[in-house]
């Protein structure tokens, strides 16, 4: 999958997310790159995304002014997985909804408990 189509399915997955979803994004961009880089995975374990910023839970009354919090989508090691179009398709739709939910506060211990991890 080039980067156009790994862009596309990242767009309509967002596309595609429910309207109270789209309404509770606040200040955050959604942005794929080739990989993580070491300032991103100091540990090298080839992340397949990575949410950035402060939690909608987290964010206080004085939280105005700031840059956008950001979620990455890495390409390769999604590529590296060897799936078929297919799985890979929704190896990305779950890794932007996996992201997304701790944007909303979610860790990743109770994402693991309800089949998110």
């Amino acid at each position: 999958m080039n980067i156009d189509e790994f862009e596309a399915v990242v767009s309509d997955a967002i596309e595609a997310l429910p309207d109270w979803v789209h309404e509770a994004l606040d200040n955050i961009d959604v942005l794929v790159e080739e990989e993580a880089d070491e300032d991103l995975d100091p540990e090298g374990e080839g992340l397949l995304g990575l949410y950035v910023g402060t939690p909608l839970p987290e964010r206080g009354f004085d939280y105005a002014g700031e840059l956008p919090d950001v979620i990455y989508i890495f390409r390769r090691p999604h590529l590296e997985l060897d799936l078929d179009r297919s799985e890979l398709t929704n190896e990305i739709v779950t890794t932007l909804v996996h992201e997304i939910a701790h944007y909303f506060g979610i860790d990743d211990d109770h994402l693991e408990d309800i089949g998110w991890g």
